[in-house]
C-alpha cells in the first residue's frame, strides 16, 4: 500500500484533476467522477460542486470508502466529510489559490461541505 500511496503523491503533485469512484446508495454500483482536487502535505481535498447536493457526496455519506484514480494509479481510501463552516472556507480557499476564484465562482455553486482523504506517511 505504501508503494501505491507514493505513486499517487508522485501524480497528485502534477495533474489538476482525478476520478473518485464511490459506491452508489441505492444501486451499490461503482460511480466514477472526475472532479478537482488540493494536495496537501498528507491530506487530499476534496470539493463537492453542488456542495450537500452532490451526488457522490451524498453516496460517500453512506459509504467512506473510495477509490481515488489518478491516471492509472488507483488506492481505496476512506474519505472523511467535513461540515465544519471554518473548515470547508479554509478547502474552498486552497481551491480558489490552485483553480482561480473566477473558475471556481463558475463551476461550484454551493460551499456547506467537504471531503478529506489522509493519505498517511506509512498506509
Amino acid at each position: 500500500m505504501t508503494t501505491q500511496i507514493n505513486a499517487l503523491r508522485d501524480r497528485l503533485s502534477r495533474y489538476r484533476e482525478i476520478n473518485v469512484s464511490v459506491t452508489g446508495r441505492k444501486s451499490g454500483r461503482t460511480i466514477s467522477n472526475p472532479v478537482w482536487f488540493v494536495y496537501d502535505g498528507d491530506k487530499l481535498h476534496l470539493l463537492p460542486v453542488q456542495g450537500s447536493y452532490t451526488q457522490w457526496y451524498k453516496n460517500v455519506l453512506k459509504n467512506p470508502r473510495i477509490r481515488v484514480d489518478a491516471r492509472g494509479t488507483r488506492v481505496d481510501v476512506d474519505a472523511v466529510p467535513i461540515t465544519d463552516a471554518r473548515e470547508v472556507s479554509s478547502v474552498v480557499e486552497k481551491f480558489r489559490e490552485k483553480y482561480g476564484a473566477g473558475d471556481v465562482k463558475k463551476y461550484y455553486s454551493k460551499f456547506d461541505v467537504a471531503v478529506v482523504i489522509y493519505l498517511a506517511k506509512s498506509a
